[in-house]
């Protein structure tokens, strides 16, 4: 592994979202994407961050996010739903790689929550395992019609808090990693036209009191 000292889950955070500033207002520095850094990580990798988001093409992590090479262990499924070989990935991203923070990363108009909205309002059905990644999505808008949604900027922050619980409550190795304070869990809502990626939830992290969660 190389040679750098863990970030706390905060200055992991700030550090993230620090990038994403500079993504937006369209001055980014593209660090650690050289040749020396190439060099630097061939022998082991030491990410800041597990970033776990929805395939979108729209959604390059180390671009929105402006980061480079070994920052981001990035695990991507189409509407970000999970199985185990998701569960898997974070794992070891935690546990074996050490990151503080593991961030949940949805975006607006995103085409699995509208397909399962889709499902649910008109019966509308998939075909082959569209059809699974709509069921695993559609949990999430049936809690966000029971709480009276109906913007899709709630039903993705709904998806985002509901993918953030699955993971904690599905992996132990994540529970007691947030427990212990080694690691914090946020959920992030990108914005596809400003490219803004605003907190919907944290856990194990303190954020400021207008963070909605």
């Amino acid at each position: 592994m190389t040679n750098v000292q863990t970030p706390t889950p905060r200055a992991a955070l700030d550090m993230l979202l620090a990038g994403n500033q500079r993504f937006v207002t369209g001055s980014p520095e593209h660090p650690n994407q050289g040749a020396a850094r190439r060099t630097e990580v061939a022998p082991g990798q030491n990410p800041f961050a597990v970033l776990f988001g929805c395939s979108d093409s729209r959604l390059a992590a180390e671009i929105i996010f402006d980061r480079g090479l070994g920052d981001l262990f990035v695990v991507r499924t189409a509407g970000h739903v999970m199985g185990p070989e998701v569960l898997g990935s974070v794992e070891y991203g935690v546990s074996v790689l050490g990151c503080p923070l593991v961030v949940v990363l949805g975006h607006d108009a995103c085409g699995a929550v509208g397909a399962a909205r889709s499902a649910v309002q008109d019966g509308t059905a998939a075909v082959g395992y569209v059809r699974d990644v709509i069921e695993r999505v559609t949990p999430s808008v049936l809690a966000s019609q029971a709480a009276g949604h109906t913007e899709d900027e709630e039903f993705i922050a709904e998806h985002i808090r509901h993918t953030v619980d699955l993971l904690l409550d599905r992996s132990r190795v994540l529970a007691e990693a947030v427990a212990a304070g080694s690691t914090a869990v946020v959920g992030l809502s990108y914005r596809l036209v400003d490219g803004t990626a605003r907190l919907v939830t944290a856990r194990g992290v303190e954020v400021p009191e207008n963070v909605a969660s």
